[in-house]
């Protein structure tokens, strides 16, 4: 950028205080965005290691975060993490609405999911919650339950572009299996892509990612989206 970190600095800070509804914080929070930028991008040419991260529940305190992280496209498509909850309904309302619904869950507790925090802004989001409070998980014949064993459900991801493939997703793997047992579940289940048998991308993750984490496959009806457990003792 011509200027450089200095214009730089002053473009997020003009960006942050346009959308920032405390000012006072917005360039402490574009400095540390403009950080996080120049990490991601030193990663990418090979000078840094993996990117570790902070991870915490999410609560009100942090909506601010999530809001930042899924930005105007509400994470994808307008989705606000609320498709397993509500379905293809999430298509047909407004993505504002989806994020009233999510925020509405956040502020009422117990936190939905974890984020992951790196260099004062989140970059990374999994949802992770008993399978009861996804019903569309049950309306989804390749996911229905394999037994009555009240399980968790680690059903979704997103990493903010810049920080892909950088561990991010593998860490908030094993905070929310800690997260889940702490809380009592039994077991943790994920749906993840097998991308030996799809070229898909996932929002839910791949196989390979949460085997070596120590899930294990149980009966599926597809192998490319199986179902994966890690049982508790």
């Amino acid at each position: 950028m011509k200027g450089g970190p200095t214009a730089a600095f002053r473009l997020f800070s003009w960006i942050v205080r346009s959308r920032c509804h405390q000012p006072d914080q917005a360039a402490s929070y574009a400095k540390n965005l403009l950080r996080s930028a120049i990490s991601a991008i030193d990663h990418q040419r090979g000078e840094m290691p993996d990117l570790e991260v902070a991870v915490q529940p999410l609560t009100s305190a942090l909506w601010p975060a999530i809001e930042d992280l899924f930005g105007e496209a509400g994470g994808k498509s307008g989705c606000w993490c609320m498709y397993w909850r509500i379905g293809s309904r999430y298509r047909s309302q407004a993505p504002s609405q989806n994020k009233a619904e999510l925020k509405a869950l956040v502020e009422r507790g117990p936190p939905p999911g974890l984020l992951a925090l790196a260099g004062g802004i989140a970059v990374g989001w999994c949802q992770i919650t008993p399978r009861s409070a996804l019903p569309w998980i049950d309306q989804t014949w390749r996911l229905k339950r394999v037994d009555d064993l009240p399980v968790w459900s680690l059903s979704c991801f997103y990493i903010r572009k810049g920080y892909r493939k950088q561990g991010i997703a593998s860490q908030l793997i094993e905070a929310a299996i800690e997260f889940a047992r702490r809380n009592g579940a039994p077991a943790v289940e994920a749906y993840p892509i097998d991308a030996t048998q799809s070229p898909s991308s996932s929002s839910t993750g791949f196989v390979s990612t949460f085997e070596r984490l120590g899930f294990s496959r149980v009966p599926s009806p597809t192998v490319e989206r199986p179902i994966l457990r890690l049982q508790f003792d």
